[in-house]
């Protein structure tokens, strides 16, 4: 293996092997602490413009294959983790995780302490880095940091898109099958505004009965209101998606015309704090945020605790509650993970209910919007 030089925004530098694609990176530095699920992590569009840094210590033990994208390619930046495993032994898979990087010019970092890292953020909170398997002086590698963009500067949403509509007929994967199951007889449509949705969130749509089409991120507004009272879709989800939602101001305004129009809304992730800014309240960046498969979630309508898969930075204001009902709430720090808006037949989510990897909990939600869009006929 080749060597790679880290240098932290903080001033750590550090010395490890790189596998994937050799590179001179730079990239928001994260923590995930999901046991499995490594390729659907690094093939989802919302880590775009971050290093993955892996608390399972053990990756690519189950090499990767195309079923389990989460999109066309890889879009994180780099991975990151303690031991990278090249002899691969599982039924499903097709090629190696470092033959996988190679040919999406990702980087794999490993044969680093990342308890170290992990500690690290969870002190001082996520921070910009660069990774170079081509540069190991300390001091250059410090002034192409400086001098690039932070993460919150960047729209990846232009890079993630999709560049044209289409629909979306797959149901969901059979995990004892290893296939995706027939999909149900459509019940309603619905556009799908695309930010960097997830494979498995499309699945799910369609696994509850709903006819999706996926379009680009510069809709107009106006398209689909008069789609909705033509009746040729019956309601609108924002999906997930990376970066800082602040930076969106195009699709802010027009989804400031879909509230005022009040057609039914579904929101994950990013669709979720779209939505809040749009009403009216800005999000704030959490510490090190939220990135897992076993985050606590309580439903506060039934009571029951849902354990959940989450990849967000950025949550919505406490004061929301002036205009939304709280409908599930973090137990890892008491975060709003779910809103119900008062007067708009439009509700959200924070954390992941396609999970993909993560607890299918709380894929309910799914059938919840197509029950919404039912009574708002």
């Amino acid at each position: 293996m080749k060597k790679v030089w880290i240098y932290l925004e903080n001033g750590t530098f550090l010395e490890a092997n790189s596998f994937g694609a050799d590179n001179t990176v730079v990239g928001e530095i994260v923590f995930n602490t999901s046991l499995s699920g490594y390729q659907e992590i690094m093939s989802d569009p919302s880590y775009a413009g971050q290093f993955v840094t892996f608390t399972m210590p053990e990756i690519g033990n189950v090499g990767t294959n195309e079923q389990d994208m989460e999109s066309a390619g890889a879009h994180a930046k780099g991975m990151i983790v303690r031991k990278y495993q090249p002899r691969y032994s599982n039924f499903r898979a097709e090629e190696s995780l470092d033959s996988f990087l190679v040919k999406h010019n990702v980087m794999g970092i490993c044969n680093i302490d990342t308890r170290y890292l992990t500690k690290m953020l969870r002190a001082e909170g996520s921070m910009m880095m660069i990774a170079s398997s081509e540069i190991s002086d300390k001091d250059e590698l410090k002034k192409i940091l400086e001098s690039s963009p932070r993460i919150e500067d960047i729209n990846y949403i232009e890079q993630v898109s999709t560049k044209k509509v289409y629909k979306h007929t797959s149901g969901t994967y059979s995990s004892t099958e290893f296939k995706y199951n027939e999909a149900p007889q459509t019940e309603v449509k619905i556009a799908v505004i695309d930010f960097g949705v997830k494979r498995n969130i499309l699945n799910e749509l369609v696994g509850a009965g709903i006819g999706v089409e996926v379009i680009p991120n510069d809709f107009i507004a106006e398209d689909l209101i008069q789609a909705y009272k033509e009746k040729s879709i019956d309601g609108v989800f924002l999906s997930n998606g990376p970066g800082d939602p602040l930076v969106l101001k195009k699709e802010q305004e027009q989804i400031k015309k879909l509230i005022t129009a009040k057609i039914p809304m579904f929101g994950i992730c990013l669709g979720h704090q779209l939505l809040s800014i749009s009403h009216g309240y800005d999000t704030f960046k959490l510490k090190f945020g939220h990135h897992g498969g076993n985050h606590p979630v309580k439903n506060e309508k039934s009571g029951f605790i849902e354990i959940t898969a989450q990849n967000h930075n950025y949550n919505v204001p406490d004061n929301i509650v002036e205009i939304a009902d709280i409908t599930h709430t973090n137990l890892f720090d008491n975060t709003i993970e779910g809103l119900k808006y008062k007067d708009s037949p439009i509700f959200s989510v924070q954390h992941h209910p396609e999970a993909s990897p993560g607890p299918k909990e709380s894929a309910y939600i799914f059938s919840e919007f197509v029950t919404l869009m039912k009574e708002n006929r």
